[in-house]
């Protein structure tokens, strides 16, 4: 597909929890061995990662640093990253109208129960993250095995579908 490390945008409503873990998890050179460059941003950014979520992180040793709270139209503009993948990882952001992403970029919905919404004892608020970290490293982890350039865009566009339905999905 490219030379350069593919760019991945990980989107969620707030940018608070699904979509952050998504940006660290592929950011581990574990996973995404240096081919991809993840980011991730929100409709309606919550202006703050979820404490929880970098506890996580941090507990797992994946990458914390620069981690913030942003809006998705960070990487509509003409100063953005060239955009590859763009996977929503919530139902609400899934639903929105999203900004114009310049260069066609694949799409995919990767829904995720919102760990963040989680009640009940912390230990119950953790379980929620680290189902939903899971889910997602799993699901990153198939991404960043495909054979990227061996596939066609109607092959890959049912691949990247069908990553997104693999796994459960709710918090329970």
């Amino acid at each position: 597909m490219s030379d350069r490390p593919l760019n991945v945008l990980f989107v969620c409503t707030g940018n608070s929890a699904r979509s952050i873990l998504a940006e660290s998890i592929l950011n581990h050179p574990a996973i995404g061995h240096g081919r991809f460059r993840a980011f991730s941003a929100g409709s309606h950014p919550s202006g703050q990662v979820q404490p929880l979520a970098i506890e996580l992180l941090n507990t797992y040793h994946y990458p914390t640093d620069g981690l913030r709270s942003k809006n998705w139209d960070e990487f509509s503009g003409p100063d953005a990253p060239p955009l590859d993948f763009i996977f929503t990882v919530c139902d609400k952001a899934a639903g929105e109208a999203c900004p114009y992403w310049p260069g066609q970029p694949m799409t995919a919905h990767w829904g995720v129960a919102d760990p963040a919404a989680a009640t009940g004892s912390d230990e119950d608020k953790r379980r929620a993250y680290a189902k939903a970290f899971m889910v997602l490293k799993s699901r990153i982890a198939l991404f960043a095995a495909l054979p990227l350039d061996k596939l066609d865009r109607l092959s890959l566009k049912q691949t990247l579908d069908d990553i997104g339905t693999a796994l459960p999905v709710d918090a329970d």
